[in-house]
């Protein structure tokens, strides 16, 4: 009776570890995992607010905007533009942020100022100082622009 059960015991013990069989699959490796959805590039900024009422540091204290776009200025600013094209692009987040929507998460002021004095805002500004921390502590290079390059480039960002 004894050997009886040891057989028993063993035949299961083999049974269990054997080797799982799976079917094979016609197309080959198929795995089964569920997708996150992603959100849109221009919500991802999850530590940094949107803060129309801030107005960064630097030169621009008040900025008033035409209701209309001024097309010659959008040609400037998308030529100026050009020495951004390192960090940024329209859609796509790089070094820096995507700039699509900027104006609808800043105010005029805080955009220039960002522009114009970067090493300022990074300093005092607490949504630059988010932005620099939600960007691997990449540093926004002065680009030397005056205020009619910068203006022309906010103009730009107004079409996007």
């Amino acid at each position: 009776m004894k050997k009886i059960f040891m057989m028993l015991a063993i035949g299961a013990l083999m049974f269990s570890c054997g080797e799982k069989k799976e079917e094979k699959k016609e197309d080959g490796f198929e795995m089964n995992r569920t997708k996150k959805e992603e959100a849109p590039k221009a919500e991802k900024q999850e530590g940094v607010p949107v803060d129309m009422s801030n107005k960064g540091v630097g030169p621009i204290k008040s900025l008033k905007l035409d209701g209309e776009i001024n097309a010659d200025m959008v040609a400037k600013g998308k030529e100026a533009f050009n020495k951004c094209i390192a960090c940024h692009t329209v859609d796509t987040r790089l070094i820096g942020p995507a700039l699509k929507g900027v104006m609808e998460r800043r105010s005029p002021e805080w955009v220039m100022n960002m522009m114009l004095n970067p090493d300022g805002m990074l300093k005092e500004d607490p949504i630059a100082k988010a932005l620099f921390k939600e960007y691997n502590n990449a540093l926004m290079t002065n680009q030397g622009l005056t205020e009619e390059e910068a203006r022309s480039i906010l103009e730009y960002f107004r079409t996007l």
